[in-house]
């Protein structure tokens, strides 16, 4: 059967073009009517060709799926096409073309890309897609005909968007290098509206060294790739001069950062950390156990530094050694728990956050109770707790799964136990100076963090976002705490890089994360763009060289 699957994608690609028709093989049967299969998209809108495009004449509407890398790379392409001219819209009727940057860790995130995709294209609108799906599985069958991003292509965006609004399909799959090297990406100087004007999200590296059985990322994103430190930095410094007051270092793995470059990960924080202006914060991204575990001392010294968040997120996965064996972690639950114990004792206060998936194929219940029983030791105040879903072309998709309905039951049982406790009840009274970077859902209240990451909300006041202020805990959730702020405005801390020169313009951006908040609808783009310049100067010779054409023209 392994075999025949790699011939043939479906048992109905043996039908050959000499086979009878449907139609044919019912005609004799009188009581059987035929009808054909409706064409896909036969009632979709036409969508506009633009002969030429004007910068400026057409709305774009960018929406996002995945996990802060894949904001970033929409960040830097909706940058790039805003300082081309075009406009960016929140209302993706009102857009000529919708830009779709999709995720490929769940099956369900791919369904709802594919469906966004079908409503784009029935609903008459030019569509690109651009992230992980379309990189990894560049031939599927709902793609076809789209112009397509790949993940180290996205400073190509403005050329691949107004070749789609001619009607064209474009696609940029090919990897970048550089001398023979694999580069993480697209230089990170490159313009950016941000989701939230004060968070500054900067991709370290790109790809990763395991290679987990259920995972689908590595087909997307490769093998490590790091970013210069010296661009790094740069690009930190770029972002706290535009009013920045939160950075976020995101990538498939951080702790594996700098081994193909021969740097690491606390050699790139420690510069870091000389560039963060008072009262702005760094936090530093998901890590896996193997790659921490040699910088432990390290990174419990970056950890509590003031001006970086006490917060990591270590994804364990399964408390069962050989559930880790099945799924090629290369670490074993005491691996982990050294890293969790370490840096508990050495960081005060410190959070670690981590995933779960329930159902790995080959899970028995003495290997689920491990999990539970690592989870009930820790009690982790952020715990992401998944089902396991085969994505196709992982070695865990041929593995033989468990049933559906133990795989819900064992999901409830931990999520049971996960609600079973709040992290914060002992925290009442407490006085705590936090950092308001966000909006509630509700929007009823602003979101701060502590030094541990944990969030704080307080009263919508005037001027209070972006400050750093002394807080008295009142009340507490399974989720958050809530304040009282204990100062006057004029005793609120700013980031001291930010000036009443910094300007922040009004705008919108579609994304859909896992962070839990809903971040003020806002961009903050840098100051004018090179690539604005250039567009403005390329718009002009069009329109010179057109009307000297037309001109010659006339007179031949």
């Amino acid at each position: 059967m392994s075999v025949c699957s790699e011939i043939i994608d479906d048992i109905e690609d043996l039908i050959s073009s000499q086979d009878i028709t449907p139609k044919e093989r019912y005609a004799t049967r009188k009581g059987v009517t035929y009808r054909p299969k409706k064409a896909e998209n036969q009632d979709a809108v036409e969508k506009p060709i633009f002969q030429s495009v004007v910068p400026g004449t057409q709305r774009i509407y960018v929406k996002t799926w995945g996990c802060a890398h894949n904001n970033s790379d929409s960040e830097y392409m909706a940058g790039q096409l805003s300082a081309f001219g075009y406009k960016l819209v929140e209302d993706k009727q009102d857009a000529d073309l919708w830009l779709l940057n999709s995720c490929t860790v769940k099956n369900p995130s791919e369904d709802t890309f594919r469906n966004e995709i079908q409503a784009g294209v029935a609903g008459g609108k030019h569509v690109v897609v651009a992230g992980c799906v379309p990189q990894g599985a560049p031939k599927s069958d709902y793609l076809k005909g789209l112009s397509v991003i790949g993940v180290q292509q996205i400073d190509r965006v403005v050329e691949v968007v107004e070749e789609t609004l001619k009607g064209h399909s474009v696609r940029l799959l090919q990897p970048k290098k550089e001398a023979g090297r694999r580069l993480a990406g697209p230089k990170l100087a490159l313009p950016k509206v941000r989701k939230n004007p004060l968070i500054e999200i900067i991709p370290i590296n790109s790809g990763c060294l395991n290679q987990c059985t259920y995972c689908k990322t590595k087909h997307a994103r490769g093998d490590l790739a790091s970013y210069d430190p010296e661009e790094i930095v740069t690009r930190a410094e770029q972002a706290f001069r535009e009013g920045v007051c939160e950075l976020w270092l995101t990538s498939e793995d951080t702790g594996t950062y700098g081994r193909d470059i021969g740097s690491s990960l606390p050699e790139l924080l420690w510069k870091l950390v000389e560039v963060i202006p008072e009262g702005c914060m760094m936090r530093v991204g998901m890590t896996n156990p193997p790659y921490i575990l040699e910088h432990l001392v390290e990174m419990a010294k970056i950890l509590n530094h003031p001006r970086v968040y006490a917060f990591l997120h270590v994804p364990v996965q399964t408390g069962s050694d050989a559930i880790l064996a099945s799924m090629k972690r290369e670490y074993s639950r005491e691996d982990f728990e050294r890293v969790v114990d370490f840096l508990r004792e050495h960081v005060p206060n410190v959070t670690i956050a981590t995933d779960i998936i329930c159902g790995f194929p080959g899970e028995t219940e003495v290997d689920f109770a491990e999990t539970m029983d690592l989870c009930e030791k820790y009690k982790f105040p952020s715990l992401f707790i998944n089902q396991f879903f085969p994505r196709p072309g992982t070695p865990a998709a041929r593995m033989p799964r468990i049933p559906a309905n133990l795989v819900k039951t064992r999901t409830k049982r931990l999520t049971d136990l996960f609600y079973s406790y709040e992290p914060y009840s002992n925290r009442i009274g407490e006085i705590q100076r936090v950092l308001v970077t966000e909006i509630s859902h509700d929007k009823r209240f602003y979101v701060a963090h502590n030094k541990a990451y944990e969030q704080v909300l307080l009263p919508m006041k005037d001027n209070l976002m972006g400050k750093s202020v002394m807080v008295k805990i009142q009340s507490t959730s399974k989720f958050s705490m809530e304040g009282e702020i204990l100062e006057d405005e004029n005793a609120w801390k700013a980031c001291s890089i930010v000036t009443e020169g910094n300007s922040l313009q009004n705008g919108h951006l579609n994304f859909e994360d896992t962070s839990g908040q809903e971040p003020p609808a806002a961009i903050a783009p840098a100051r004018t763009s090179p690539l604005l310049i250039y567009g403005i100067i390329a718009l002009l010779l069009a329109i010179i060289y057109r009307f000297s054409w037309r001109l010659l023209t006339e007179i031949e």
